[in-house]
């Protein structure tokens, strides 16, 4: 199989490193720094139980698409339109692409820019760019996808490449539940700057966390959006499986970069502005990580 990823940062490089490994052609499409490393060395994968130099192509270049039969889509939340239109021209016909992003909206904004079909994904895997051309993995690794006629035969070799993939037609009750998720951390993490396993170290933490899943949780329901009775426990379980994750929001605050809180606790509380459903906890959290954003680009 043929795959392109546009916008391989920490995600897009972790799923198309494992999918080189097993023999898929493979392209990266990425900013200069990680490109041209890549170019030289090969991508290098730190993996939890191996390390490895895989060779792939890289380019800064939206052609890049141009002969891929699955595109991951892994872009920034906010610049899904705009990346939208820039592969649009060089998708050959069947392509199908995935949206690996945050939020729960980006596949259907994606679809209004491109004439091949945009499927939501669902990612849990903890990983980081750790330099260079260098991707770290810290745990898990698996999708969830949507429905589509290609769906099942993508998620079969995936699968076989040593990426759990699963298929969903309930996709959009597995991407509220992502959301809930990373509303409950992403923010935490980034204005502490610490990962997963140490914020829960501190008295006040889950009280918060609950807060917030509750929030999530009203807003999700007046949506028609299932979630699991479970899902605080869900939710509070990932620091165990990820306790030396940071949050993509806390990397990207660390790195001057915006984040995608925006999209994250900012989609619950516009959603609960509409539906009337207070969500305090929520906007705390983004107002916080705001400040800390404005505080960051004044530094710049």
């Amino acid at each position: 199989m043929q795959i392109a990823v546009m916008g391989a940062g920490a995600v897009g490089c972790y799923f198309g490193a494992m999918l080189a490994r097993a023999g898929h052609r493979v392209t990266l499409i990425g900013r200069s720094q990680h490109v041209e490393a890549i170019r030289q060395h090969g991508l290098l994968l730190e993996h939890r139980d191996f390390k490895d130099h895989v060779r792939v192509a890289a380019t800064t270049d939206a052609i890049g698409v141009v002969e891929a039969d699955v595109v991951l889509f892994c872009v920034k939340s906010a610049d899904t339109e705009a990346a939208g239109r820039l592969i649009a021209p060089h998708l050959k016909q069947g392509a199908v692409v995935l949206c690996l992003q945050n939020g729960v909206d980006n596949a259907e904004r994606l679809q209004a820019t491109i004439d091949q079909i945009a499927v939501p994904a669902i990612v849990y895997v903890a990983a980081e760019m750790a330099g260079p051309g260098h991707v770290k993995h810290h745990g898990r690794g698996e999708l969830i996808i949507g429905a589509s006629p290609s769906s099942a035969s993508i998620a079969a070799t995936f699968t076989q490449a040593g990426v759990p993939t699963t298929v969903s037609d309930k996709v959009a009750n597995e991407l509220w539940l992502k959301l809930i998720t990373n509303c409950a951390y992403n923010a935490l993490s980034a204005v502490a700057q610490m990962p997963y396993g140490r914020l829960f170290k501190v008295d006040g933490v889950t009280e918060v966390v609950r807060a917030v899943v509750r929030e999530c949780t009203e807003v999700a329901s007046a949506l028609d959006i299932a979630v699991p009775e479970n899902i605080d426990e869900t939710v509070l379980a990932l620091a165990g499986s990820m306790p030396n994750q940071y949050s993509s929001t806390a990397q990207d605050l660390a790195r001057g970069k915006k984040t995608e809180i925006d999209y994250l606790n900012g989609y619950v509380v516009r959603k609960g502005e509409e539906l009337s459903i207070p969500t305090p906890a929520n906007r705390a959290l983004l107002v916080m990580v705001k400040l800390l954003e404005e505080k960051t680009q004044q530094a710049i």
